[in-house]
């Protein structure tokens, strides 16, 4: 499978990806000499990492027909800004009341089957080259 996004510069610190049918807006915070009208590229980063393992427990619980109310997902970063750039990403998954405890392991390993998880397990291969 192959994506192609591109990328535009509609102004200031702004950078907007295009990819298929829709548009990500990112803008820095003013911290950073942008705007702060969007999230700032790492955030979008984080809410990739965070909707995938959210995307596994929803389907998790609809392929079993199973309450989603209250079903909740946190993801805590910590990190360090300088190299090797250190970080550790903690999942809380919330479940709702009535959740059956005979699940309760499945629905870790499901939420476990992120692919974007998987990617950064196995980095992809970069190069940049000017066109």
């Amino acid at each position: 499978m192959q994506e192609s996004l591109v990328v535009s510069f509609p102004g200031g610190k702004k950078v907007d990806v295009d990819i298929g049918n829709f548009k990500i807006n990112t803008d820095q915070s003013a911290k950073h000499g942008g705007e702060g009208t969007a999230p700032e590229p790492f955030a979008m980063f984080l809410a990739s990492l965070a909707s995938c393992a959210g995307i596994f427990a929803l389907g998790f619980c609809h392929s079993r027909e199973l309450n989603t109310e209250g079903l909740a997902l946190h993801l805590d970063w910590e990190n360090e800004d300088k190299p090797p750039f250190a970080a550790k990403a903690a999942f809380r998954l919330t479940l709702p009341k009535d959740f059956p405890e005979k699940y309760q392991a499945s629905i870790i390993r499901a939420v476990e089957k992120c692919k974007v998880k998987h990617y950064i397990h196995n980095p992809p291969e970069f190069s940049i080259e000017l066109d």
